[in-house]
């Protein structure tokens, strides 16, 4: 039976690490209500201090103010942006041509982090870290290692719902191609001067497992809920919002769902204002089999997806958005 939400379920994430077994135990079956009907929730005790937080947007809106000539030094198209800056308007929704009304940095694996012996050293560029912004490379790096423990944890719980082994996903995401992206959505001092159907992010699904997202600095996130209704994202200053992504919903036949969502442009008068958010893409490593599990397909739920890795799924992803030709 269909569960509609009127606003995302939260969860305590220490009821799954550090409590009881009936407390994990419902944790488990909260969460797996949640990601089967609205594939978000809300959870506190993840792990991320408001004081990590702060510092982090506090660098990143030193980066975003500095002049576009420095930024753009950090922009890396021969690589599909997945490392540093990228630009305003560069990236559109699925299926869109009208470029989102924001620009953002990308920070992944540190590649000093990663074992010689492990081959997925060589797939990745190296990180780029902003020299103009002293504190900026110490906090992603503190941030991302923070937010990636946060996500092993919530796939353990994950596949216990899925009635696989608990660390199921462990060696998946191992040094996996996550993702820390530093989002500017900028000023628009004249709407009239941007395209009438222009919008922060529009409506879409992560490409990914999951994503962790720290509070934003204004309103704006937007759910689809299986009725059509659009409803408000909203979390506590100490939680953060943990949605399923393509990935998860792929691999799952959609028994988890990747719910499409959107970022709205504020009220006129409040569009000459900045809105800053921070998401966690969870990804794995690019050989992870996304083959829909067994478990997950029967007489009634036909396999929905073509067999298809991680890195060629990201690859087909990449270029739907205009990141990479």
């Amino acid at each position: 039976m269909d569960i509609l939400f009127d606003e995302i379920p939260s969860l305590d994430l220490a009821d799954f690490t550090s409590g009881t077994p009936a407390q994990k135990a419902a944790f488990v079956k909260k969460l797996g209500e949640a990601y089967e009907n609205i594939g978000f929730v809300a959870i506190k005790n993840h792990g991320l201090s408001k004081e990590l937080q702060d510092r982090l947007y506090h660098s990143i809106k030193s980066f975003f103010a500095l002049p576009d000539e420095i930024k753009k030094k950090y922009e890396k198209p021969e690589i599909g942006y997945q490392r540093g800056y990228t630009g305003k308007g560069k990236e559109h929704a699925k299926g869109r041509n009208t470029g989102d009304l924001k620009e953002f940095y990308h920070v992944g694996q540190e590649l000093d982090l990663i074992p010689d012996s492990d081959s997925v050293k060589g797939e990745y560029p190296e990180n780029l870290w902003p020299t103009e912004i002293k504190e900026f490379q110490n906090d992603a790096i503190e941030a991302y290692q923070t937010l990636e423990n946060a996500g092993k944890a919530m796939l353990r719980a994950i596949a216990i719902n899925l009635d696989l082994p608990e660390d199921y996903f462990e060696d998946k995401v191992a040094y996996g191609n996550s993702i820390l992206r530093q989002i500017h959505y900028f000023p628009i001092e004249n709407p009239d001067e941007v395209p009438a159907d222009a919008v922060r992010a529009a409506e879409h699904g992560d490409i990914n497992l999951i994503t962790l997202l720290m509070g934003a600095s204004a309103d704006g996130l937007q759910v689809l809920r299986k009725d059509g209704k659009w409803i408000p994202i909203t979390a506590l200053p100490d939680q953060l919002v943990v949605n399923v992504g393509d990935m998860l919903e792929r691999l799952t036949n959609k028994k988890l769902k990747s719910t499409i969502h959107r970022v709205v442009n504020p009220p006129r008068e409040l569009m000459n204002t900045s809105r800053y958010s921070i998401p966690f893409f969870m990804h794995p490593r690019s050989e992870m089999d996304l083959t829909c599990l067994a478990s997950c397909v029967d007489e009634e739920h036909p396999k929905q997806f073509a067999d298809a890795t991680a890195g060629e799924f990201l690859d087909e992803r990449l270029r739907e958005l205009g990141l990479k030709k």
